[in-house]
């Protein structure tokens, strides 16, 4: 009887093994995916804050090219007025612009009318194309994207 008693014994301890095995890998399992949801969810969040991040560059770099468009303004205003004196003013202020990637909109008298580009005050006319007539303050693109866009009058034609 003691041979039987033994392995009954030792089948009840090979089973409790292979259930504590079973839960151990369960248990692995349901950790492992649980590190993975928490890998993907880190990851989602650091790509987020990265875009938030550069988001919020992106506009402060707007608001500063912003303050300083009456001054430019001013500028090319003083430069039309005084051409022979401010003549070498004019080029460091084209020359500053190329560098802040700083562009004005064309909207010269004729140019096509363009509601993205164009902030239209006026409308003269009936016909049935819209260009400009004149421009009242210059619009300008800031790193390939409309910063302010030009005040003009339009005419239809």
């Amino acid at each position: 009887m003691k041979k039987a008693e033994k392995t009954q014994g030792k089948g009840d301890f090979e089973a409790e093994i292979a259930k504590i095995m079973e839960e151990s890998k369960a248990k692995i399992a349901e950790l492992t995916n649980d590190l993975q949801r928490t890998r993907a969810d880190f990851e989602n969040y650091r790509k987020q804050v990265e875009v938030q991040r550069e988001n919020a560059a992106k506009t402060a770099k707007f608001a500063t090219v912003m303050r300083i468009l009456p001054l430019i303004d001013d500028i090319d205003r003083a430069v039309a007025s005084y051409k022979n004196e401010l003549g070498p003013v004019s080029g460091v202020l084209v020359k500053t612009m190329k560098e802040l990637e700083l562009a004005k909109i064309v909207s010269d008298e004729g140019t096509e009318f363009n509601p993205d580009i164009h902030d239209a005050v006026m409308v003269e006319g009936d016909g049935e194309k819209e260009v400009v007539a004149e421009t009242l303050r210059t619009g300008y693109y800031y790193q390939g994207e409309v910063l302010r866009p030009a005040m003009v009058k339009v005419k239809r034609v």
